[in-house]
């Protein structure tokens, strides 16, 4: 990374406002349980190609990150900040509406499972297509994740809250313009502790700790997570949860809506000036 570019972020960091991230809230312990996964990793950094540098928006603590690229991260949470790792890509308190960066400073804009939490899409995208030609946007269809096992017959109000907040994924494509999206199923063992992941470890959701780390849970009515937790608990200790979907425990990947969303132009290798 060249010095003047980390002079920019710690520019830029310095400079920036306070922000009410709601992940100084709920982001307390988020990397214990979210741990990358790493099929996806290696599908993302293919996804990024022959790119030399990346900003990495709504970066968190720094999950999917290529360790063997040039990675300028942005997080407007205070609280995930401090989780990343030692020796991660810099890091800038900063927002996806308001990249403080130059047109065209970096190859490639990474953003992984954050654009629901924009305050501004159609402003956060431009952003991403402004500063750099390629992008990879990690996303969920609510179309396929609002019939998850969990939310429609335990606490259905997870996903009507998320109906309200997550963009559809035709919606994101019209904004990014030409692009490919690809289905990321989930392994009955994915490693990286979000609602879904747990799709055949059903006991994964009495633990508060596995349900702290995921925003969904978080953003939704407490009572009603509770009392949804608390018919779970009761199904699985009476058997009913396993006669009810012993097809589940047949089935070694799931299609939870995940899907990522790439697309732009390479850039040619070997340019001065960027990052």
């Amino acid at each position: 990374m060249r010095d003047s570019v980390l002079e920019e972020v710690r520019a830029a960091d310095a400079a920036a406002p306070a922000t009410g991230a709601v992940y100084d809230r709920i982001g307390v312990g988020y990397s214990a349980v979210r741990r990358p996964d790493p099929e996806w990793a290696a599908i993302v950094r293919d996804a990024l190609g022959d790119a030399r540098s990346v900003i990495n928006v709504g970066a968190g603590s720094g999950a999917y990150e290529p360790a063997d690229l040039r990675v300028v991260a942005v997080e407007p949470s205070a609280e995930m900040r401090a989780q990343r790792p030692a020796g991660a890509a810099p890091c800038l308190a900063g927002r996806a509406e308001s990249l403080p960066f130059d047109d065209g400073a970096f190859d490639a804009a990474l953003a992984v499972l954050t654009v629901h939490h924009w305050t501004d899409l159609e402003a956060g995208i431009a952003e991403l297509r402004r500063v750099a030609p390629r992008f990879a946007v990690l996303t969920y269809d609510m179309d396929v994740q609002g019939e998850y096992w969990f939310t429609r017959d335990y606490v259905p109000e997870i996903a009507r809250a998320e109906r309200s907040r997550v963009p559809s994924v035709q919606r994101l494509t019209e904004l990014l313009g030409p692009c490919e999206v690809r289905e990321l199923p989930l392994r009955h063992d994915f490693t990286d502790g979000f609602m879904t992941a747990f799709w055949r470890r059903p006991e994964a959701y009495l633990d508060p700790d596995v349900r702290r780390a995921c925003s969904a849970f978080a953003l939704t009515d407490a009572e009603a997570v509770s009392r949804g937790v608390e018919r779970l608990r009761a199904d699985l200790d009476s058997g009913l949860w396993h006669r009810r979907y012993a097809d589940l425990m047949e089935r070694d990947t799931l299609d939870a809506g995940f899907r990522l969303i790439t697309g732009g132009s390479p850039r040619t290798v070997g340019g001065e000036g960027k990052p």
